[in-house]
């Protein structure tokens, strides 16, 4: 049997301890580099806090027009325009947006082939898609501030001027 102190023992120790210690200062300078690279956190007083959490972007919704409504003509019966006020002033204020132009498919003002088969439902349907929403109409036209009676006002004024 070979004795510990032969030379073999003793170049065989020295390797070892010779790659203990580069795989230490390995670790060790990559320790550092990931040190260097480290973002120092927010700061904590209040004021930073408040400037972090206030908003980015102000958005009203249902406060502003986001469109303009085309204007209706000046020439009509100014008997209907008395009688249905309520009703053209919110088709022209809220409904006019989609309705003027067809958008999403909903029924063009004026277009008697587009509101027909809405009509053929019954106006109490006609009256609660418009109230509630339905499909792509949303609830009161997008206009939540407007009641049940002004809502039922702009539909027969829509419908009166598709005849």
């Amino acid at each position: 049997m070979q004795s510990s102190n032969s030379p073999k023992y003793l170049i065989g120790s020295l390797i070892v301890v010779a790659v203990l210690f580069l795989i230490a200062n390995l670790i060790l300078s990559n320790m550092l580099a990931i040190a260097d690279n480290v973002v120092e956190p927010e700061p904590m007083d209040a004021e930073a806090i408040a400037e972090r959490l206030k908003p980015v972007a102000r958005e009203n919704i249902g406060e502003e027009q986001i469109a303009e409504a085309p204007v209706a003509d000046e020439t009509e019966d100014t008997a209907q325009a008395g009688d249905n006020s309520v009703g053209k002033q919110v088709v022209t204020q809220v409904c006019a947006v989609c309705h003027a132009s067809g958008m999403m498919n909903s029924p063009k003002i004026g277009n008697a082939a587009d509101w027909a088969p809405r009509i053929e439902q019954g106006m109490d349907t006609v009256y609660k898609h418009a109230i509630e929403g339905f499909n792509m109409m949303p609830a009161r036209g997008g206009n939540p501030k407007l009641t049940d009676e002004e809502v039922k006002a702009a539909v027969d004024y829509m419908i009166s001027s598709a005849d």
